[in-house]
């Protein structure tokens, strides 16, 4: 199988002690660009003792990967990695903004993730070039999700938990193309908005949106 054309390997894990029992957790979040739906993150501690170098090999930028080839990466790794999901909701997307609601949703895959560790991590790799207000060592790294292993493995996890579920609201809502195009803003999704109206998954302080319902209230 060939490799995709952005490799991650565990060199900043190792750097941080993780090959002598450091606890380095790679997080990320998927979903900040969409029209609908929650922002999920995801956060991730790789055994790399134990991770085969073929999982490891699996593991890359969740955006350059297909559907199939993330699944097949998250069930190569999930047996030698612990991971927890976070997430913040459309009402707090809108009352927050999105960075913020990012933020708060890596905080609570964190969290989520804790009670799994003998410890509190030693550090967290963060994808980006910003990092959420909490009490933990963290590190940013931008393109993290593209050079890092656990964000990586982070962003798999995120990216396929977030997709599902607008696969399942899809099904609840149809006619916005959210099976295929995860709430982003495609001509799928543009025509549904036009025959269907707004709904209370899409998020309202997000400018297309908002501009259909100014439209919709003259």
């Amino acid at each position: 199988m060939a490799l995709p054309p952005t490799h991650p390997t565990d060199a900043l894990e190792r750097a941080a002690g993780a090959g002598d029992g450091a606890l380095v957790v790679g997080v990320d979040e998927v979903g900040r660009g969409p029209w609908a739906g929650p922002v999920v993150a995801a956060a991730a501690i790789l055994d790399l003792a134990a991770l085969p170098p073929g999982a490891a090999a699996l593991i890359a930028d969740s955006k350059v990967l297909t559907a199939a080839r993330r699944l097949t990466a998250r069930d190569a790794f999930a047996g030698h990695a612990r991971v927890a999901l976070g997430r913040a909701e459309v009402v707090e997307i809108d009352r927050l903004n999105i960075l913020q609601a990012s933020m708060l949703a890596m905080c609570r895959a964190v969290e989520a993730l804790l009670p799994a560790l003998p410890r509190p991590p030693d550090l967290i790799l963060v994808d980006g070039n910003r990092l959420p207000d909490w009490p933990h060592a963290a590190r940013a790294v931008v393109r993290g999700d593209a050079s890092c292993l656990s964000i990586a493995a982070a962003a798999i996890a995120a990216k396929l938990a977030r997709d599902a579920e607008m696969a399942e609201l899809a099904r609840r809502y149809p006619g916005y193309g959210w099976e295929s195009n995860a709430g982003y803003g495609t001509p799928a999704h543009r025509d549904g908005l036009r025959r269907l109206g707004v709904t209370e998954h899409h998020r309202r302080s997000f400018a297309p949106i908002r501009a259909l319902i100014d439209s919709d209230a003259r």
